[in-house]
């Protein structure tokens, strides 16, 4: 019987290029925004290693303390006579902008632009939590956002946003002892009793609770958008009519779109 010369050449192919298959897939998953943040963390972590003296910073990975509503889960945290230093990871590349003050940034790569959460608001989170944990005060608690990978801010940052290089030198800027080594050796302890176990499981259950938080969100940005341009409703107060001193919902692309909400 003849040998098909398609299936043969495919054949040769495969035995030939058998590599790029392994390889292809491995492009695939760096590309994933999970093992971004893996990669942004180890580098972070590797940065640790070879710069901070172990005998002075003690390095805590991948934290996840229990909260009223569910869990928070911190990149890294570092605990030193200068206090706990309590890391935002963030991989990403393009140009970033944003403020102190704005609850999201901006992410442009070309003529793509999308945002995302100010690092800044959710590592707030993370430094609340665990000074609650540890029962110390604010200022011996510094919140630090590392970002990783081929990223530029066109934005004036704070100091304690850096790049992977700034963020060791962040860290040995405080070289005045806030806490006694006794408090050093007890902080540990309490991250190590107080932090969720390590795990696939824990990892998937916070997961699941930061999504159900967006899907929460995202509902109420839905429930209180304008049913005709999608824009937000914001509350107003009649100045007029029969109605003057009652509020209501308007739109806020107001006057180029007049749609009201009565309040029930």
């Amino acid at each position: 019987m003849a040998t098909d010369p398609l299936a043969l050449l495919f054949n040769q192919l495969i035995s030939t290029y058998w590599w790029l298959i392994p390889l292809l897939f491995l492009l695939a998953l760096l590309k994933t925004p999970f093992m971004k943040g893996v990669l942004g963390e180890f580098l972070v972590n590797l940065a640790a290693k070879f710069f901070l003296d172990k005998k002075i910073y003690t390095l805590f990975k991948n934290v996840t303390l229990p909260t009223e509503d569910g869990t928070t889960q911190i990149d890294h945290v570092i605990v030193s006579r200068y206090g706990v230093f309590v890391i935002e990871t963030k991989n990403m590349k393009g140009w970033i902008f944003g403020s102190p003050q704005q609850k999201t940034w901006t992410q442009k790569i070309y003529r793509h632009t999308s945002k995302f959460q100010n690092p800044l608001h959710q590592n707030y989170k993370h430094t609340q939590t665990l000074q609650s944990a540890l029962e110390l005060d604010p200022d011996k608690v510094f919140s630090l956002v590392v970002f990783v990978g081929d990223s530029s801010f066109k934005t004036p940052m704070p100091d304690n946003v850096v790049y992977a290089g700034g963020y060791i030198r962040f860290i040995k800027s405080k070289t005045q002892p806030i806490l006694s080594d006794r408090e050093v050796l007890a902080i540990g302890d309490k991250i190590i009793s107080g932090r969720l176990r390590p795990s696939i499981k824990t990892h998937r259950e916070h997961v699941s609770h930061v999504k159900a938080i967006i899907e929460e969100k995202q509902r109420q940005a839905d429930e209180n958008a304008c049913p005709k341009c999608g824009r937000p409703m914001v509350l107003r107060t009649s100045r007029s009519g029969d109605n003057q001193g009652k509020q209501f919902l308007g739109c806020s692309g107001f006057p180029k779109c007049r749609t009201v909400r009565q309040i029930a």
